[in-house]
Formats: C-alpha cells, sequence, structure tokens
C-alpha cells in the first residue's frame, strides 16, 4: 500500500522511482512538490499527499518553483524535438558542440538531459543512432561500403570498428542479427522501458523492476539481437494508447505484440489478454481456462515471465481469496491498476 509514511520517505530520499505516483503539498508554505524536489523537506505533519497535481491545486495549493510539478518529466523540450526530428530525416547529420551554440543550445545542458534521460550523452546517442540506421539498411539489402558513407563515416573500417563495437559483429555478418530499440516512458505510476522489433513491442516494464536487466538478457539472447537506443514506429502508438489508458479513456490495446515465450508461458500471456477491462481472475481460474487445473503454481510462475506489463495485464489475476499477490512491479502499483479500471468500468 502506499502510505503516507512510504510517499514521505520518498519524497525525503528524492526517491525517483515515486515520480508521476503522488504530489506532496507543504501546509506551511501552500506549495506543492513532486517527489524528486531538492528542495528542503518539512516534517511529515506539515505534508498533505494527493494522487494529482489537479487535487492539489483545487485545494489551493501552488506549484513549487524548484521541481516544477507542472511539468511533465521526462518529456521532451521543444528544442530538442527538433534535434531529433532533422537527425530521423538525415542519419548522416553530425550536430557538435559549435553547431548547437550557434543554434542557442547549450551543449552542457543538452548532454545532462540526455544522460538523465537516456543514460547516455548527446554524442553518443547520435553515434548509436546513426548505427542504427545504418543497421537496418544493411539489413534491407543496401551494400555496406554506401551504407558506411551515407551515415557519414569518413572511411569504411572507421564504420565496420564502430559496428562491431556495439553490435559485436562486422557488418557484413550482420545479417542473422536483429535489433531491438529501448525507449523511455515516463507514466502516472513512475518511468517505463519500453523495448520493439519491426514486429511489436516485445518489452514494457518499470525501470526499477528487480528482474529488468535479467529480462533485458534474455530477451537479447532469444531474439538474437542487440538492444540499442533509437526510434520505432511502434513506441509513438505505444505512448499514445498509455496515455489513453491512465487517464480512463482506452480498456483495450491494438499496438502489436511480440511476447517471445515457450509454448506454456504463450498460452498463458494469451489467456492473460482475455480478462476484461476492471475485471480479476484468479490463478486457479486461469489455469482452469487454459484448461491445465493441476498447473496453478507454473500458470503463477509464468506470469511472472511475463515481460509486457499491462498491456499484457498480469496484474488482474489475484488470489483465490480475493488478496493481491505477486507482481513484479510492486503490490501498491497492482492496487493502483486494479482501482483505476474499477473507477471506469
Amino acid at each position: 500500500m502506499l502510505t503516507n509514511e512510504i510517499m514521505y520517505k520518498a519524497l525525503v530520499e528524492k526517491d525517483v522511482s515515486f515520480e508521476g505516483t503522488f504530489i506532496a503539498a507543504v501546509k506551511t508554505t501552500g506549495i506543492f512538490c513532486r517527489p524528486t524536489c531538492t528542495a528542503r523537506k518539512p516534517k511529515i505533519e506539515n505534508v498533505e499527499f494527493f494522487n494529482t497535481t489537479k487535487e492539489a491545486i483545487l485545494k489551493g495549493y501552488r506549484p513549487c518553483k524548484v521541481c516544477n510539478p507542472l511539468e511533465k518529466i521526462g518529456e521532451t523540450p521543444d528544442y530538442i524535438k527538433g534535434l531529433l526530428t532533422e537527425m530521423n530525416a538525415d542519419p548522416a547529420v553530425k550536430f557538435k558542440d559549435w553547431d548547437l551554440v550557434q543554434r542557442g543550445i547549450e551543449p552542457s545542458k543538452l548532454r545532462r538531459w540526455f544522460l538523465k534521460n537516456h543514460g547516455i550523452t548527446f554524442h553518443a546517442y547520435q553515434r548509436m543512432y546513426r548505427i542504427n540506421s545504418a543497421f537496418k539498411k544493411i539489413q534491407n539489402g543496401e551494400s555496406v561500403t554506401s551504407v558506411a558513407f551515407d551515415a557519414g563515416y569518413e572511411s569504411l573500417s572507421g564504420f565496420t570498428d564502430s559496428f562491431k563495437s556495439i553490435f559485436g559483429v562486422s557488418p557484413s555478418n550482420s545479417k542473422d542479427k536483429q535489433l531491438i530499440n529501448i525507449t523511455r516512458i515516463e507514466t502516472p505510476l513512475g518511468t517505463m522501458y519500453a523495448c520493439a522489433t519491426g514486429q511489436g513491442i516485445c518489452l514494457l516494464e518499470f525501470t526499477d523492476r528487480k528482474m529488468l536487466e535479467t529480462e533485458l538478457k534474455a530477451l537479447s539472447k532469444r531474439l538474437n539481437a542487440n538492444i540499442i537506443q533509437g526510434a520505432n514506429p511502434h513506441f509513438e502508438t505505444l505512448k499514445q494508447q498509455l496515455e489513453e489508458y491512465f487517464e480512463g479513456q482506452r480498456k483495450e490495446f491494438t499496438v502489436p505484440l511480440v511476447s517471445q515465450g515457450s509454448e506454456f508461458q504463450e498460452s498463458v500471456w494469451t489467456a492473460l489478454q482475455t480478462i476484461p477491462y476492471g475485471s480479476t481472475r484468479s490463478y486457479k481460474n486461469q489455469a482452469a481456462s487454459i484448461n491445465k487445473p493441476e498447473a496453478i503454481r507454473a500458470v503463477a510462475n509464468a506470469n511472472g515471465m511475463n515481460r509486457i506489463s499491462i498491456l499484457i495485464p498480469c496484474h488482474r489475476v489475484i488470489g483465490e481469496d480475493g488478496s493481491l499477490t505477486g507482481y513484479g512491479g510492486g503490490l501498491w502499483r497492482k492496487k493502483w491498476l486494479l482501482d483505476l479500471e474499477k473507477s471506469h468500468s
């Protein structure tokens, strides 16, 4: 349960994993903040917690000027969107610090934003993006030489070295390799990582999930693919549908999924997707639904191996006695999701 004590502890520790889950309002100052605000922390008896900024505003609180809680955390600023649009139109384009300064962009500010939101610098992101685009062209049959120079490399050897450092194989030996793109998505329940291939979404997990690193490695091995930052058309569809879901406006997802499991796991995950929005099912009932009434524990394990949270709704499976059990994202998130769906059913 997301109690006042838990939220206050997150506020004091500036725990980023709680971003989007609550708003903290200070009674003595009349100001409300996000969980990661760096301002001096008040005593717990002087803090009032809300689910949204709207609730805090309606109670008469005003937004903090330090943490800017009315700004959507993780949202890409317009000046960065402009750079990404140009990169998408021409992957060979290279923005050096001088180019950024000429556009009125502070290089260090851009670097900090990319480190915070993508875990790498902007220049590293550019290199990754160029290699990503080159990989896709080679997969589509274009020659390695033409791809290398189209990507802005001055020599074939330099391109090959960069390519091998990311994919572990030379460009000419990469035909059997796949590419998995990864991006960050901000939600009311915290930051999530999404992964996608050309076929669809293959992972959606909260960034604080303990099994995340293991899941990424297993996914990479199963698909014989490298996971790198990059654009993917399925991401835009996913972001839009998730936003509609969290606003209570969407009950079914249509974005394509690539679940990648054993035959038994796939049957369990398929059954999960038949549980109606706003409803729950016990592990026993889920096992019976796939004609495996004796496999309750195996079904529970398969639920736990689900890498596509929310879209494959393992949060809708509960204990036989109605208790909330077994959710990798945390039981408080499971309750939040069930309460959301119940309120809009």
